[in-house]
Parts: structure tokens; C-alpha cells; sequence
């Protein structure tokens, strides 16, 4: 069962806006209109009136935004613009970041950009760029400092881990030396590791002789791990070698080749450490189990009509079709690739069907534009002469009754104006994003067929991933449901002889529906 988009509108209209009419509500009338276009249902409405946009993250509402996101309350969040929502580039990124990973999307009505759509995603590769360009910015800056702080002695940061502490104090020239207190302690870990190969039978161990940290809680095999995995032990110390996950203990690897080591005083000998690292790259090898990878190229989209479950390739049976494990329904996978294949062709399209398409929405486009302009003026020219009678108003040159006959029938075209106009901007956004998301996905996709065994089956499985919502496998046909194309061009797609419509596809979502023979 498809669930519905969940969404929030994000409103912060700034004094500017207001004054030229646009009002709290004429954003959030757009947005909606926007939503209910999609088929997305508004699940919230988080309200930023006349808050500054310089830094927004630590307003109320936008921490129950980012719940909300983070919660699985909405999977989208739609604003007028992105100045609107952040005007600090560094939050933009950051907002960026949370929503790419929580598989979120922004929509920002007036730049276009809807990451719900293919074109749209791109958003997402540019500002993943621009992050990664500022990450290593910052990394680099930082690695090029870590050796000239070393050199110079001065203390490069971190807590010193087991067996060793900083010389000197605060703001003085500070050295990596020997904890002469701890230092045995951390020895006695690889001896007690070689020895009995055990990482819980070492913390045991230690935590029975009466053995602690220094911080002195109990050792754990997690301990024991981080310890033995350490270089410090045999004199060399890693910098800029982790990143940060939030909280006190995750953290990643970087690359190697993004390390600082430096030299520092050892506590065992080189062959010890080794001995012992070389124990616990055998012990990680047999406890993960590599998954094979998908060696199918629908693996994951092919769903049996009957008992609506996921169809597999069961390897281990030496099974080259699509199987039910529930009913036994079964498809060669190289009659289904052909099939999908085939469909490619015959709906991706005709270059004609891609022109028409295309001119159709640039021809809708531009008459909506024509019209929210011929409006938006006419509102401007009512908004002059308003102010001009209530200025004639208050310098006596009209009576009252004289001032509301004239005043009255402005007044009413300009509500009438106002509810009209955030319409007409939804028109003009939903138009908009179908001719990028159009022009994006045809364009690309009208030459599928001929370039597709040029591809490697990364690239088939990413065009498939992209493309794809399910393919419903039945008795007698199959049904791909494509997602991205856009509705007109669905209705519009000359069929394939061989190929029926749907006769009520769901919106957005292509349904193909084709013969199938089976082994």
C-alpha cells in the first residue's frame, strides 16, 4: 500500500514581502496548492514571521522542524524561496546535509528546485560538492598545522590514550611523555591479548587484578580493542585520523592518507604490536559475513501480484528466475531484463513525444507567467490609486460616503487579487518543476535503448533505481510502474502493440502493463 508524501510549509515573510502583498497566508496558500498538486498531504505549518533569516537554526521552530524530519513526520518541507528559508549560505548547507540523509526533500518554489525529482536531486549532488569542497578546506588548513604545532612541541590536542600524558602545562611547550603510572598496565594488555587471543578474557583479566582505566571505569572488550588497535603503543601517534559522529564515542575513519603521524616515546616494541594487530585482523575476518552482492539487475522492484511479496533470485538453489517463496510464481531474469528493456524503448520515448511534451508546458508556462503579471500590476496600479484616495481622505478633499462608494469596489478587486495570486504562482511553480523534471528525464532517457548494453550494470542498476517503483509480476502480465515521468507524458506515450495502459495509473507513477511468458 502507497502511503501518502507527509510535508510542512515553512513561512518567513520578511516586512519587504509583506508590503508588496504577500502576505503569511498568500505563501502558505501557494505552498499548498503546490502540495496538493503533487498529491502530498500538509502535515504542518511551522511559523518564522518576522524573524531575522541571518542564522535560523536555533529558533523553536526550526528545531521542531528538524524533529519532525528527523521523527518521520514529513518527508518534505516546502518554502518560496531559499532566501526565505536560510540566508546563511553555511546553514543552507547544513539543512542540505540533514535532509539529504534523512531522504528528505527540499522544495523551494521560486528557484524550481524539488528534490523529489530527478532534477531536483541534482540540488543535492552540487551542494554535497560544495560541503566536501569546504570539508577539505578545513582539513587541509588543519593537517598543514598538526606537523608545525609537533615540531615546535606545542600540544596538538586530544586525550592521551592509556600509558601516556601531556609534560608542562596550559599554553606552555607540551610533550607527549610516558605515564610511568599506566604505562605497565598498557603493556600488560598485548601480553594478556597474545596470550590468550580473547578480548573479553583481557578486560576480565585486568578488571580481577584490580586493574582501571584512567579514568577508572572497568575495562571492556571495546576497550581492549581501541587499545591493541593504537599505534601510540609502539611510538607512533595518528592525527586528524577520525571524524566525528556527535557524542563522545562515534567517530569514523578517515583516509590514510589524510593521517599526521609524529613520533612519540614507545611503550612495547614494534613486533609486539604487530603480533597482535595481525590476531585481530584475523578474528574480524571470520566474524563478517560479506553479503553477496546484487548480481540481478531488479533485484528489489519485482513484487508477486498475488501474494504482493518481493520476488527473489534464491543463489543458493542455482536459480536464475525470479521466484515467490509464498506461491511459487517464477520468471526467467533475462526474460524480465528484456521486458523492462523493451519498455524503455517503447515508452522512453520518440523524440517527437518528447518535443511535444516539452513545447506543451513551455506554451502553459508562459501564459500563466503572462497572467501573473498582467495581475500583479493590476494590483500595484489598485494598491497607487488606494493609497491616493486615502490621502485625498485625510486632507479633507473627500467627505466619508464620497471616500467609501470609490474606495469599496478597490478594496473588493484587491481580495479578489490576493486569492487569485498565490494560484497563480502555484501554477507557475507546479509548471516549472514538470518542464525541468521533463526536460531532465526525457532528454536523458529518449536514448536508453540504444545506449543501454554500452552501460555497465552499476549504471543499469542506478538508471534503474532512479526510474523504477515496482514491477508487479501476475499470471498473465507484467505492470512496471515507473516513477518521475511526468503525468502528460504517461497519458500522451504511444503504447507498444504488444503493451496496455493501465486504466487508472496513479499519478506521477506510469504503469506499463505487458504479455508475459514464462518458462
Amino acid at each position: 500500500m502507497q502511503h501518502t508524501k507527509a510535508v510542512g510549509i515553512w513561512i518567513r515573510v520578511s516586512t519587504d514581502d509583506q508590503a508588496r502583498g504577500e502576505s503569511p497566508e498568500h505563501h502558505e496558500k501557494r505552498a499548498r496548492l503546490y502540495a496538493e498538486s503533487k498529491g502530498w498531504q500538509v502535515f504542518t505549518v511551522y511559523h518564522l514571521e518576522a524573524l531575522s533569516g541571518k542564522s535560523v537554526m536555533g529558533y523553536a521552530e526550526t528545531k521542531r522542524m528538524l524533529a519532525d524530519i528527523r521523527g518521520g513526520n514529513i518527508t518534505g518541507l516546502i518554502f518560496s524561496k531559499l532566501a526565505r528559508f536560510a540566508r546563511n549560505t553555511k546553514e543552507l548547507l547544513e539543512f542540505a546535509d540533514i535532509f539529504n540523509q534523512e531522504n528528505a526533500d527540499l522544495i523551494s518554489l521560486e528557484e524550481a528546485i524539488d528534490t523529489s525529482t530527478p532534477a531536483g536531486r541534482l540540488f543535492y549532488t552540487m551542494v554535497a560538492a560544495m560541503t566536501q569542497w569546504e570539508r577539505e578546506e578545513i582539513v587541509s588548513r588543519v593537517v598543514a598545522s598538526i606537523p608545525i604545532r609537533a615540531k615546535l612541541g606545542k600540544h596538538i590536542g586530544g586525550q592521551p590514550s592509556l600509558g601516556y600524558k601531556w609534560s608542562g602545562k596550559r599554553g606552555e611547550a607540551r610533550e607527549l611523555v610516558i605515564d610511568e603510572e599506566f604505562a605497565p598496565v598498557r603493556k600488560l594488555v598485548y601480553e594478556l591479548f597474545l596470550k590468550h587471543k580473547r578480548k573479553k578474557t583481557v578486560a576480565k583479566t585486568l578488571n580481577e587484578q584490580g586493574y582501571r582505566t584512567q579514568a577508572g571505569k572497568l575495562f571492556s572488550d571495546t576497550t581492549v580493542t581501541r587499545l591493541l588497535r593504537d599505534s601510540m603503543a609502539k611510538g607512533e601517534r595518528r592525527a586528524n585520523h577520525t571524524d566525528s559522529m556527535g557524542g563522545k564515542k562515534n567517530y569514523t575513519l578517515k583516509p590514510a592518507s589524510e593521517w599526521v603521524i609524529t613520533r612519540c616515546p614507545a611503550i612495547i616494541s614494534e613486533d609486539l604490536w604487530n603480533k597482535c594487530n595481525n590476531i585481530l585482523d584475523q578474528i574480524e575476518k571470520k566474524r563478517i559475513k560479506v553479503g553477496p552482492p546484487t548480481k540481478t539487475l531488479l533485484a528489489g522492484y519485482v513484487v508477486c501480484e498475488t501474494c504482493a511479496k518481493k520476488m527473489y533470485v534464491y543463489h543458493q538453489t542455482n536459480s536464475s528466475a525470479y521466484t515467490c517463496s509464498k506461491c511459487k510464481t517464477r520468471i526467467p531474469v533475462e526474460d524480465l531484463d528484456d521486458i523492462f528493456r523493451d519498455r524503455l524503448k517503447d515508452f522512453l520515448l520518440t523524440e517527437t513525444s518528447v518535443s511535444e511534451y516539452l513545447e506543451k508546458i513551455d506554451v502553459e508556462l508562459q501564459e500563466r507567467k503572462n497572467l501573473l503579471f498582467v495581475v500583479s500590476e493590476e494590483r500595484k496600479k489598485l494598491k497607487e490609486k488606494a493609497d491616493e484616495m486615502v490621502n485625498m481622505r485625510i486632507g479633507g478633499e473627500w467627505n466619508k460616503e464620497t471616500f467609501v462608494a470609490h474606495f469599496r469596489p478597490i478594496e473588493e478587486r484587491m481580495m479578489q487579487i490576493d486569492n487569485q495570486l498565490p494560484e497563480l504562482h502555484a501554477d507557475v511553480d507546479f509548471l516549472k518543476m514538470q518542464h525541468i523534471n521533463g526536460d531532465t528525464v526525457l532528454s536523458d532517457a529518449k536514448d536508453l535503448y540504444n545506449r543501454w548494453n554500452d552501460f555497465t550494470f552499476e549504471d543499469k542498476r542506478h538508471i534503474v533505481e532512479d526510474i523504477t517503483k515496482e514491477i508487479i509480476v501476475g499470471r498473465e502480465d507484467i505492470r512496471i510502474r515507473l516513477s518521475h515521468l511526468p503525468t502528460n507524458q504517461a497519458r500522451t506515450a504511444e503504447p507498444h502493440p504488444n503493451t496496455k495502459s493501465n486504466q487508472n495509473p496513479v499519478k506521477g507513477q506510469p504503469v506499463l502493463q505487458s504479455g508475459l511468458n514464462r518458462n
